[in-house]
């Protein structure tokens, strides 16, 4: 088999960032984050004021079911506004260094760069060089392909994983000038970037991580934006029969564009999901509980936690945990509900049960992946929801 090189995987491409704009206004939150919370984006919109941001060029999918054919032609017409007037300056030759600082977790560097869709898939058991972490839910890809179909540009807040417990990558990478360095609005923390010229370096190192992989190899494994780079192969997928075979090697759609970072960064935590059944017989749940492992979880019911058997492979334990949740409410009656917070979690168990899982090892992560596929939905999350990333940079996909 020939050696495979993160050349082929990774592209350096040209980034689009503001020439003259208050930052701050510029960079907003992940679309995916604070789903039932108006008041956040109501208070970024007065934040923003009149200036030119982000928030203009996204869908809050708070908003998914406002008008949302309205909603994207205003989208479209605000990307072609920023790119004809000249908003944008363009930032070629090298990836960009991105430091992210928040008050609960740190400094987390990551790097952007782009990665060939060609060698992504989200399928179950796809042994591609990026995969995804948790099964896809394909009704939720339609509305995100109609956001992205005629898009001119992407501003993504996908992130990708890699494994590098010595920090080559990072270490091989020379700083240089620093492109951008403010405030986030709305709690955000401060983000730095800054740009990497040495390009070369960072994909030899790369590219070591790969030959030190065994005969199934996987580079980078989505962690947050899962959705969101299923659309975007998608779309790739949905553009290709229009090609010519010469125009398939570089047409910029076939290229995303994403954050990757090291998951032994120790600003990047990963934190359980937890389980809240709404019932009204939360001691029925205790008493049918019928998971069995050497590890252990903790059902809580009116605030009372109790230990309980849990598998030691905890993505398994999960699936089984959410198999035995769904037979109860067939059987009982009730909803789930994921649940981040421990405190959270026990205020809730006056009105039913919870279920606090263990955590994901991050040295367990890349082979758990590699071994057994995709995660259950709702696996982990990475960080706090103000953590999440913010749109700043964007490419061209047209």
């Amino acid at each position: 088999m020939a050696k495979l090189n993160a050349r082929d995987v990774i592209s350096v491409p040209e980034i689009l960032l503001p020439e003259n704009a208050d930052m701050s206004a510029w960079a907003v939150i992940a679309c995916d984050q604070y789903t039932s919370d108006e008041g956040y984006w109501s208070k970024l919109r007065s934040y923003i004021g009149g200036k030119p941001s982000a928030y203009n060029v996204i869908f809050p999918e708070i908003y998914l079911k406002d008008n949302p054919d309205k909603r994207i032609a205003d989208i479209n017409a605000a990307m072609y506004g920023y790119l004809d007037s000249g908003f944008f300056k363009t930032v070629s030759g090298g990836f960009i260094l991105v430091e992210r600082t928040t008050k609960e977790s740190g400094t987390r560097t990551g790097l952007m760069l782009a990665v060939d869709l060609e060698k992504y898939s989200f399928k179950a058991g796809a042994k591609t060089l990026i995969r995804s972490t948790e099964a896809t839910i394909l009704d939720r890809l339609p509305p995100r392909i109609k956001i992205r179909r005629n898009a001119p540009i992407e501003l993504p807040h996908i992130m990708l994983l890699y494994d590098d417990p010595d920090f080559t990558v990072l270490n091989a990478a020379r700083r240089g000038e620093v492109l951008y360095d403010f405030d986030l609005n709305m709690g955000g923390g401060k983000v730095k970037g800054t740009f990497i010229g040495n390009t070369g370096d960072v994909l030899d190192a790369y590219s070591a991580l790969l030959d030190r992989q065994g005969e199934d190899k996987m580079l980078f494994a989505a962690g947050d934006g899962n959705h969101s780079l299923a659309t975007a192969k998608q779309c790739w997928e949905e553009l290709k029969p229009t090609l010519s075979e010469e125009e398939r090697l570089t047409h910029p759609a076939r290229f995303a564009l994403c954050e990757v970072v090291n998951i032994y960064d120790k600003a990047l935590q990963f934190h359980p999901i937890y389980r809240f059944v709404k019932t009204d017989e939360p001691y029925v749940f205790l008493n049918e509980y019928n998971l069995s492992g050497k590890g252990s979880a903790t059902v809580v019911v009116n605030g009372i936690s109790r230990k309980v058997p849990f598998p030691e492979n905890v993505p398994e334990g999960i699936r089984r945990l959410d198999e035995y949740i769904s037979a109860f409410i067939s059987a009982h009656g009730g909803e789930v509900d994921y649940i981040h917070g421990e405190d959270e979690l026990k205020a809730l168990t006056l009105n039913g049960a919870g279920v606090i899982v263990p955590a994901i090892n991050k040295g367990d992560f890349f082979c758990l992946i590699i071994e057994g596929g995709n995660l259950p939905r709702k696996t982990f999350s990475m960080g706090e929801g103000n953590e999440k990333r913010y749109y700043i940079e964007a490419k061209r996909i047209k």
